[in-house]
């Protein structure tokens, strides 16, 4: 499933997703006896409406009529008729209460569960066509339960007992037509329905390629600006657009030819049921009041079934959707914890790496059985040129990808045999492209731990040297960062991050090139302002500008996957090897 596109799977609807639903009904199980109750309660009254209003005409075509018996009649015709109202709306507003639930339920957990699945997959995936994925779904929920379940059903026993009324007593002719209009009916629909299908997905899969298009364009505007391909992006997006407009006229045209169709049916049966009637009126054999009840009986049979063709067409795109939906469901993460696996317990924070190796493809290496360690509360860096691997052992230390090879340990446990969240709780990282969510400054530090008070943000903030910034601000805390925090500057965010970091508490902290964006004396008081933070903590420094790490207790230089160098920053400079070529070449581009 891993390589899955979201647009592949609607191309065969999987009923068994049905089955998936089930749990999520079963939580209101007294509300749905309920609702079925009124089902049969309002089917009931709907059925005996026809022979009351019968009984109304041939009352009243009586010459001897009395006004009390008709006027009777009319009363319990509207009391019926107010009955198979209520009794329906008492079914809509039980169940609707079902409904929400599993539409929340499961829409909780596929969020849950994209959260849960490796970054391989989110590097991959289509943020605006994975949205739309997840709306459609739960949508289709929605009309699935209410139409599928409390329509197609019932309005199939409806119709079974009209033609067992009709033949018991009238003709079996009735019944015929009925059944035959039926099947016929039923019969027509799905094979057009089957036919118009690959017109609906088409529909579908441009529309989540146009939606697409639209919030990767926006995510993505100040690129857009840079370039001044504004007009580029539009002819694109409109582009997607024609497609979309080209699936939606197929789609009605498709859609015509099976209305027509189906209206076609209904008329020939509703004819042929009324011809018989009127024939039947003629010889004596029926009254004017049961040529009304068929009327009525054959209206309230194609009305229901009129729109059970509307539902099995709505139908098959709801299962389309929400097998896309359950699809993401049934993506596995590549990284997962083993079965029984604990939580990790630290207490120094050590770090070691033995001989890690690892590829994102196996014709290209990344790491090449790296080994190191990382003392408890020691700060050690790691530099090398752009491919070296820096950030892949970041992102392994933070298991977002299993090794290839090897182990890395933190105080002697496995972290491949730990939970992923007990890993990640020891871990604070500052990346390299700091994003932050379109909210308040102060709200973004919290982030960092949401159980954290108001006074230990306060500290994260004092301790990243964010207060004298704030301080100068209109809205000071509640100034809104923007989408992605565009509102601020690099090292403005930067800078946030690392208060976020800090508000963690962690055991140890990662800084993936995290100070690019500030001038040095602002990181050194920052580097130093983080080793006072509460809680002694293991530093691993991901770094390019070589300045800022000249206090680390250890260096190691990585070239091209492989340890090359180790050593202090004096150490390597005496060495005279490739720190040292890249130091002079750095102080050479400041002079």
């Amino acid at each position: 499933m891993r390589g899955m596109r979201h647009t592949d799977v609607v191309d065969q609807v999987d009923w068994r997703s049905l089955k998936q639903l089930v749990p999520y009904l079963l939580e209101f199980r007294g509300r749905i006896v309920l609702a079925l109750l009124c089902l049969i309660a309002a089917k009931l009254a709907s059925v005996g409406l026809p022979f009351i209003l019968k009984h109304i005409v041939d009352q009243l075509n009586e010459d001897n009529a009395v006004i009390i018996v008709p006027l009777a009649l009319l009363i319990a015709y509207g009391m019926v008729r107010f009955a198979n109202v209520l009794f329906g709306e008492l079914r809509d507003t039980l169940f609707g209460r079902v409904t929400e639930r599993a539409m929340r339920r499961v829409g909780h957990q596929v969020f849950r569960h994209l959260h849960s699945l490796d970054l391989a997959y989110h590097l991959n995936r289509r943020t605006g066509g994975v949205s739309r994925d997840i709306e459609r779904g739960v949508a289709g929920i929605s009309f699935l339960m209410r139409f599928m379940v409390f329509n197609i059903v019932p309005t199939f026993i409806e119709i079974g007992m009209i033609a067992v009324l009709l033949f018991w007593n009238y003709s079996v002719w009735f019944a015929v037509i009925v059944l035959v209009s039926v099947v016929a009916y039923v019969g027509f629909s799905v094979v057009a329905t089957e036919w118009r299908t690959a017109t609906v997905r088409a529909m579908n899969q441009a529309e989540s390629q146009s939606s697409t298009r639209a919030v990767d364009s926006l995510l993505n505007f100040e690129t857009v600006k840079y370039f001044n391909n504004e007009a580029f992006e539009a002819a694109r997006y409109d582009d997607n657009l024609a497609d979309w407009e080209q699936a939606r006229r197929r789609n009605r045209l498709t859609l015509f030819g099976l209305n027509g169709g189906q209206s076609m049916i209904i008329a020939c049966a509703a004819t042929a049921a009324m011809v018989l009637a009127a024939y039947r009126v003629s010889v004596g054999a029926m009254s004017i009041g049961d040529f009304v009840l068929i009327n009525a009986l054959m209206m309230q049979i194609f009305v229901p079934l009129n729109f059970l063709g509307f539902v099995y067409r709505e139908m098959k795109g709801a299962m389309a959707n929400i097998d896309a939906m359950f699809a993401l469901l049934r993506v596995d993460s590549a990284v997962q914890d083993s079965e029984g696996a604990p939580d990790l317990q630290v207490q120094r924070g050590e770090i070691r790496f033995s001989k890690v190796a690892f590829h994102y493809h196996a014709d290209r290496p990344i790491l090449k059985g790296i080994s190191f360690t990382v003392p408890a509360r020691q700060k050690v860096a790691i530099v090398g040129g752009s491919g070296s691997g820096k950030s892949t052992i970041m992102k392994l230390l933070f298991r977002f990808y299993d090794l290839n090879a090897g182990q890395i340990w933190i105080d002697g446990q496995d972290i491949s045999e730990v939970t992923q969240d007990s890993l990640r709780r020891a871990i604070s990282v500052v990346p390299q492209d700091t994003v932050l969510f379109n909210a308040s400054i102060y709200e973004n530090i919290h982030y960092g731990n949401v159980n954290a008070s108001r006074e230990q943000v306060c500290e994260a903030i004092r301790m990243a040297y964010l207060d004298e910034f704030i301080a100068q601000l209109p809205e000071g805390e509640n100034t809104q960062v923007g989408e992605r925090g565009l509102k601020l500057s690099g090292g403005e965010k930067q800078r946030v991050a690392i208060a976020r970091a800090i508000l963690k508490q962690p055991k140890i902290m990662v800084f993936d090139e995290a100070t690019s964006s500030l001038d040095s004396r602002s990181e050194q008081r920052i580097l130093a302002a983080m080793q006072r933070v509460r809680g002694s903590y293991t530093s691993l420094v991901i770094a390019h500008r070589l300045s800022t790490i000249v206090d680390a207790d250890q260096i190691i230089v990585l070239d091209q996957g492989e340890i090359i160098e180790t050593g202090t920053h004096d150490q390597l400079l005496a060495n005279k090897g490739a720190y040292a070529a890249a130091w002079r070449l750095q102080n050479s581009e400041l002079a």
